[in-house]
């Protein structure tokens, strides 16, 4: 029988999460970096044991940690043995990996400034990574989602990481300003059908598409409209939350958007609202089933103010359409008093026959829904606020 590894980040350390095909019985393992906020931890498609972990600590500052054992042991790469952290509830210490910024070619010097919500230009930053994103061919290879709004890249399994200067130099960088919690870089998708294709989400500028491995970038946000700009069509400047996509159909994307849910049927070049019926389209992460391109989930929330459900009522929503028409999931999930958030990386997918959806709260609960939406049940109920999950089917 097959079984799922669960890898969930919280504010407090990594967990690891694993179970049978049946997905009644879970084992929780961790935490990891105990006291460490993770933001993100992925698993290579082509090595199911090796894992890549961000991992950021206000005082100690951002440090990526590999496992080569399906998370049972973390190392920094790059670091010599005996340096690093390789126990569950030690602590990284060392240096960071190396992560190097590109500099203008004109200049030398780092690449310019970007504008803040009051008018001012400000240096870019390197604060923390959001994402990872492992090569679909290559376990050595990773992209990394960075704020301020770099894209990463290592080709020698972390050890070194270097910036794709392409996307912070386009010239639409110098108007794009943080959403509430910084200019993140916090979504990147990979086209298994065409190689150098790549997509992008930040908060607050919006998505992009390169079709050459990242050295060249176009805006794709037409169709886009956000009240909260000078300019509700600009081209950059929306606040995105989070894009996805079904391997099968890597034209189609799905958008959950700071207010609106959105489509494009291609790859891009345009958008449609799909919000239909939804309570709220205000949310934080969006997936597609596993084996249905058109079934597609969302977290609704009240309001940008009240990062909550409405009602207090906890519900998923399903659309077995691709938007416009929803239904709530709410069988086993909590219906009056729930005041918890899901965050845009805290969403997740299975590819067992009958696809599992996953979804972790800032009130530190995972859910899971063996039966693609139908029922849920509680995996762990007593976690640190869950920053991010991502699922292997092993």
């Amino acid at each position: 029988m097959r079984s799922v590894r669960i890898l969930v980040g919280t504010r407090k350390g990594a967990f690891v999460l694993t179970s049978d095909g049946n997905r009644e019985k879970w084992d929780i393992s961790g935490p990891f970096f105990g006291g460490w906020s993770v933001y993100h931890m992925k698993g290579s498609p082509v090595d199911p044991n090796r894992i890549y972990g961000s991992v950021t600590n206000d005082w100690f500052g951002q440090i990526i940690q590999r496992s080569d054992d399906g998370g049972a042991t973390w190392y920094q790469p790059g670091i010599p043995d005996g340096e690093s952290a390789a126990s569950p509830d030690g602590a990284p210490p060392g240096e960071s990996n190396k992560f190097v910024y590109n500099t203008s070619a004109k200049t030398g010097k780092p690449l310019g400034t970007h504008q803040h919500y009051d008018g001012s230009q400000q240096p870019w930053a390197f604060k923390r990574v959001w994402h990872l994103e492992p090569s679909l061919t290559n376990p050595d290879t990773v992209y990394a989602g960075a704020e301020d709004a770099a894209l990463f890249r290592t080709v020698d399994g972390g050890v070194s990481w270097h910036e794709l200067p392409g996307l912070r130099g386009h010239a639409s960088a110098a108007h794009w300003a943080p959403g509430a919690g910084g200019m993140c870089l916090h979504t990147i998708l990979l086209n298994p059908e065409k190689p150098g294709r790549l997509y992008v989400a930040i908060s607050s500028a919006g998505t992009f598409r390169s079709d050459d491995e990242g050295g060249t970038w176009k805006p794709i946000n037409k169709g886009l409209h956000s009240d909260y700009i000078p300019d509700p069509a600009a081209e950059v400047g929306h606040c995105v939350h989070r894009i996805a996509m079904h391997a099968a159909r890597p034209d189609v994307l799905f958008m959950q958007k700071h207010w609106d849910v959105m489509r494009s049927d291609d790859a891009g070049e345009s958008w449609r609202e799909v919000s239909g019926n939804l309570p709220s389209d205000f949310g934080f992460p969006i997936e597609v089933h596993a084996h249905e391109p058109e079934t597609i989930y969302v977290v609704p929330i009240k309001s940008d103010s009240e990062h909550y459900p409405p009602e207090g009522k906890l519900r998923v929503y399903r659309s077995r359409t691709g938007g416009d028409e929803w239904e709530a999931l709410t069988n086993g999930l909590p219906q009056k008093h729930c005041y918890v958030n899901i965050l845009r990386d805290a969403m997740a997918v299975d590819t067992l026959d009958s696809c599992g959806v996953y979804f972790g709260t800032t009130g530190g609960q995972v859910y899971v829904s063996p039966d693609s939406g139908d029922h849920w049940m509680t995996i762990a109920r007593d976690l640190p606020a869950v920053l991010s999950i991502e699922v292997q089917t092993l």
